[in-house]
């Protein structure tokens, strides 16, 4: 990291599946006129060109070398959300999928995979100043971040809200399966021997298992103001 980025402010937002952090994030970075790092959807990007590829999911150095080699841009789209292109391509919905999600959880958990990808995530460190939204921000990619966020809800309020979400968009949903594919992330997440899922030692907790996101955006705000990162 440069001594510029040294002073660029940094915001990390880190969670399992389903706890909101995607959505806290993009609308925090909207209020604040920062940028945005999605590393979910770089992992995501990263599973869908290994599912693409066939490379084996036991295979860390054949997925190390493709980690080293992805082309990925986040580009303004239409609506106001971002676009995520890999190689100029538009792979926004695709990395989507339920089997690219789970894909992405087996694949990022090994050192050379993460490593390969560290310094991607690192060059989105810009003023005036970042947003960063994964799982892994404030304890291994941003270790310095002026606040660091871990959001969690219940597995099966997070499990009920995927299954709204795809319901609402007209995609077929089994409520129990998306729970016990969250609950099978989870472990995973949590267990993997490299920067496994848990709170910075010095993270701030919020639990939006009950209240809304603008709820949970505004604390981060605030917690932003308390910490003299925004004037």
């Amino acid at each position: 990291m440069s001594k510029s980025q040294q002073s660029i402010p940094v915001i990390t937002i880190d969670g399992p599946t389903g706890s909101g952090k995607g959505t806290v994030s993009r609308l925090t970075a909207e209020r604040l006129g920062w940028h945005l790092l999605d590393s979910g959807a770089i992992y995501r990007v990263f599973a869908l060109a290994s599912l693409e590829k066939h490379i084996a999911t036991d295979d860390e150095h054949a997925l190390a070398r493709l980690a080293g080699k992805l082309e990925i841009e986040f580009v303004p789209g239409p609506t106001g959300d971002s676009l995520v292109l890999l190689g100029g391509r538009d792979v926004t919905d695709a990395i989507r999928q339920e089997k690219v999600g789970s894909q992405a959880s087996r694949v990022s958990q090994y050192r050379e995979v993460r490593q390969a990808l560290l310094e991607c995530q690192r060059a989105f460190q810009r003023f005036p100043g970042l947003i960063a939204d994964g799982r892994d921000m404030g304890t291994v990619i941003f270790p310095d971040a002026e606040l660091k966020i871990f959001l969690s809800a219940t597995a099966e309020e997070r499990a009920k809200r995927r299954y709204q979400q795809l319901i609402s968009k007209g995609i077929a949903a089994d409520y129990n399966e998306i729970l016990q594919d969250l609950l099978e992330r989870d472990h995973r997440d949590q267990s993997r021997p490299v920067a496994p899922l848990k709170p910075a030692k010095d993270a701030e907790l919020i639990d939006n298992t009950n209240i809304s996101i603008e709820q949970a955006v505004q604390k981060v705000i605030d917690l932003a103001h308390q910490r003299h990162l925004v004037g």
